[in-house]
């Protein structure tokens, strides 16, 4: 059975560093689309958005395209901080909020959702990243977010894939999106975790 698909996120689901097939969520695409050249798969995601600029655009993106799956992978630029860890992008009550509305939005056109859990930071290079000497990322906070995004599909019965420990530190070139390998392994353990679960055939 044919699938649309639509995929929502940030630079590292754009499939930003690879320069070999895309990104994780474009290995996706090319992966099903052997198996089925009916699915339509859609790379949704846009660089640098947070959870708040998710929203901005999630149901126009969902209504242009009517999906039956949608894959969310969204947290770690709302877990980075401006000068101190007092002062994050996106605080977590808000995080927390903006998952609930997300899901809310998403349950109008389909009740599968998976969640990618976020990927480490290798905290040399990003502190502070190089493109912004105000703005940090670290573990403590990357693995804080990510355990919100985890409860939350526990408490909603919400696919979550787990990705915190699945990369090394070579895999992230510049300390925060992940390499052609690092991809690579992102879109094995969600491919297979999509066949397992029967979500996309």
């Amino acid at each position: 059975m044919s699938k649309r698909v639509c995929i929502l996120g940030d630079s590292i689901t754009q499939g930003y560093n690879d320069f070999e097939k895309g990104g994780w969520a474009d290995r996706l695409k090319i992966y099903f689309n052997k198996e089925n050249s009916d699915h339509s798969f859609f790379n949704l995601g846009v660089s640098g958005d947070n959870t708040e600029d998710l929203l901005k655009r999630f149901k126009v993106e969902a209504e242009a395209r009517n999906p039956e799956v949608f894959i969310v992978a969204i947290g770690i630029n709302d877990s980075q901080y401006i000068e101190t860890k007092s002062n994050p992008r996106i605080d977590i009550e808000n995080f927390k909020n903006n998952l609930k509305t997300i899901k809310e939005i998403a349950d109008n056109f389909s009740k599968n959702i998976v969640f990618i859990g976020l990927t480490k930071v290798n905290e040399s290079k990003v502190m502070p990243i190089p493109w912004s000497i105000t703005k940090y990322y670290d573990n403590e906070n990357v693995q804080l977010y990510d355990q919100v995004i985890k409860d939350f599909c526990e408490e909603n019965n919400i696919y979550f894939i787990e990705m915190f420990d699945l990369l090394e530190e070579e895999n992230l070139s510049d300390g925060l999106h992940p390499d052609s390998e690092g991809h690579k392994k992102m879109f094995e353990k969600i491919k297979d975790f999509l066949v397992e679960n029967k979500i996309i055939k």
